[in-house]
């Protein structure tokens, strides 16, 4: 079910690929998969393809402050599919799944997702992909898709991403599930306790790694306020009605992803970046406490063709978003130019 729309977010026709069968890296396979997506633009045109991303538990309205006439991603220069990834809610889910309900549903990797969502650009026809383009997650999907599909991807953006994800992130991940878990390895087999979870994970995941120390103390005059934001901030995740262990497994995908374990590639996360043919942009914050900067500049580093855009700017890991309506603005701007050239 589609999350109430928020005041940002962007209303576009939504569709569905339906296969009986999603084959995993792992061997196992999700049954009866769906995958959602929206279409900006004119889905019988001939323009340019771009292929929107969305971050851990979010949907394909993450990326909905980069599109509109006169932004980065113009429906009237691109037909703009935002995909939302396995695991958010939307696409096939813990939380969703009538043969693998809950705990029952296989875990999948970053992989996966890009898989899946190559099977919806074959289900359209669509030969290349102009754009790959994400933040967070959406920046790690959005390099694998270079890495995978080097000949079906022209151009790249990757916001705050990580190639291979560091012992920095996977312990925020793993306090976060924690977070989630303190009662039940299954969070809503303990409803009573839901919003008190939500909000000790809205601390970590909210606030402590997606911002930083300079931009908490010019939001919030003091600690109580803090608190009150926090509490609003729980109760619009309750609200959205987003499933706790669906952002578990998406996590655990997050933890999981190298783009050195690509078919190929041995786990040698250099060669694989070395590979991509893709012009490449990646966006990165002055400081992230969720995806390390570093891990982007040497991601940047590493692959041939790529423009590195670091932001000045405090927003932290929250850069890539709508929160900041300068940083917003530049990004647009920048990301039109990149694709412009």
């Amino acid at each position: 079910m589609h999350p109430p729309m928020q005041a940002d977010w962007i209303d576009a026709p939504h569709d569905r690929l339906r296969v009986a069968r999603l084959d995993l890296e792992s061997g196992e396979s999700i049954d009866d998969f769906e995958l959602s997506y929206a279409v900006h633009g004119d889905p019988a045109s001939l323009l340019p393809v771009t292929v929107a991303l969305c971050a851990i538990g979010s949907s394909h309205h993450r990326l909905d402050f980069l599109i509109g006439d006169g932004k980065a991603l113009d429906p009237r220069r691109t037909r703009i599919l935002a995909i939302d990834a396995i695991g958010n809610g939307l696409s096939s889910s813990p939380s969703l799944s009538q043969r693998q309900a809950r705990t029952d549903f296989p875990r999948f990797t970053i992989r996966d997702m890009v898989n899946s969502q190559k099977l919806l650009i074959d289900h359209l026809g669509i030969d290349v992909v102009d754009l790959v383009i994400g933040a967070s997650m959406g920046g790690m999907q959005a390099l694998q898709w270079a890495v995978s599909y080097p000949e079906r991807v022209n151009k790249v953006v990757a916001m705050t991403p990580m190639a291979k994800s560091t012992a920095w992130s996977g312990a925020i991940n793993h306090a976060a599930r924690l977070a989630l878990q303190s009662h039940a390895p299954d969070p809503v087999t303990c409803p009573d306790e839901l919003a008190r979870r939500w909000e000790s994970w809205s601390v970590i995941l909210q606030l402590l790694c997606a911002r930083t120390p300079a931009s908490v103390d010019r939001q919030f005059a003091s600690p109580d306020e803090v608190r009150s934001w926090l509490t609003s901030r729980s109760n619009l995740w309750i609200d959205q009605g987003f499933d706790p262990l669906d952002w578990i497994y998406q996590s655990w995908a997050y933890d999981g992803h190298d783009v050195g374990g690509t078919p190929g590639f041995a786990g040698d996360t250099a060669a694989a970046l070395r590979a991509i043919r893709a012009r490449t942009l990646i966006v990165l914050p002055s400081l992230d406490l969720y995806n390390p900067v570093e891990a982007g500049l040497w991601a940047a580093e590493q692959i041939r063709d790529c423009d590195l855009v670091q932001v000045d700017t405090d927003a932290g890991h929250i850069m890539a978003s709508a929160a900041e309506s300068a940083t917003a603005r530049l990004l647009n701007r920048r990301i039109a130019e990149f694709c412009a050239k």
